[in-house]
């Protein structure tokens, strides 16, 4: 690997979609990102999902919202999206009533019942094979009828490019950026893996939640930091204090 025209390197554990815009984001910090996407996103082709009394359809991901646009044409529903990223995928597709909330499942679970109510009409969750926290179980507490379907799978990827082993062994890696628990998990297993453990000590993890940071285990990274907001947004920030306090030194 060359050296970085941008002077650091922050490694992107992300799928391409979504780090493009976050690529941009670093890019204007002096940071190249190097993007190794460490789950594989895989859209179901079923039929569409049925929106008829749905007050709301509720998106935890992106992906969801690409999930849901290839198959439904409709634009007009009320969207709850989990933080900005959702958000912006949804406005993007152009669906016009767009909500957002605070960044984590809890969030927009409180956010529903802020801004809906029970009596007029079932919520459909749009979700992949796997979730995290109990969306649906938070708002059923609230009286809500929730129906969750599936409408992708994000596969994990079964080891570490070339490139990015030997980015990490030789210390071009500065910051590694995590944006989920199970993307979290995937990584310690194949630092593991490949026996490049040791070599993290380079490396400053950003996490965006205390959650994605303790799916980490024991692995020694150089320095360990949770963003204060669960969202890009906040991880962006945490990432801006570090770099302002290098300047610094």
């Amino acid at each position: 690997m060359m050296p970085s025209r941008l002077g650091r390197r922050a490694l992107v554990a992300r799928p391409r979609a979504e780090a493009r815009a976050l690529a941009e984001a670093l890019a204007t910090r002096g940071i190249e990102a190097v993007i190794e996407p460490l789950l594989d996103i895989h859209y179901r082709d079923e039929l569409a999902p049925n929106l008829a009394g749905v007050q709301a359809v509720l998106c935890t991901s992106a992906n969801g919202v690409r999930a849901l646009a290839r198959l439904s044409r409709e634009r007009n529903v009320a969207l709850f999206a989990v933080g900005e990223a959702t958000a912006a995928r949804a406005r993007g597709e152009g669906f016009a009533q767009v909500e957002i909330a605070g960044g984590n499942v809890e969030d927009l679970a409180q956010l529903v019942r802020r801004r809906l109510r029970p009596e007029a009409g079932r919520l459909l969750h749009v979700a992949g094979s796997d979730v995290a926290g109990d969306l649906a179980g938070l708002l059923r507490e609230a009286g809500f009828a929730v129906e969750r379907v599936v409408l992708y799978e994000a596969r994990p990827v079964a080891g570490f490019s070339a490139p990015a082993i030997a980015a990490l062994q030789s210390g071009l890696i500065d910051f590694a950026l995590f944006f989920s628990p199970r993307t979290a998990a995937v990584f310690l297993r194949l630092a593991e893996q490949a026996g490049i453990a040791a070599a993290l000590r380079a490396v400053t993890a950003v996490s965006i939640s205390a959650a994605a940071d303790r799916a980490l285990g024991e692995l020694a990274f150089g320095g360990r930091l949770v963003a204060d907001r669960p969202d890009q947004e906040g991880l962006l920030a945490m990432l801006d204090s570090v770099l302002a306090e290098r300047r610094h030194r």
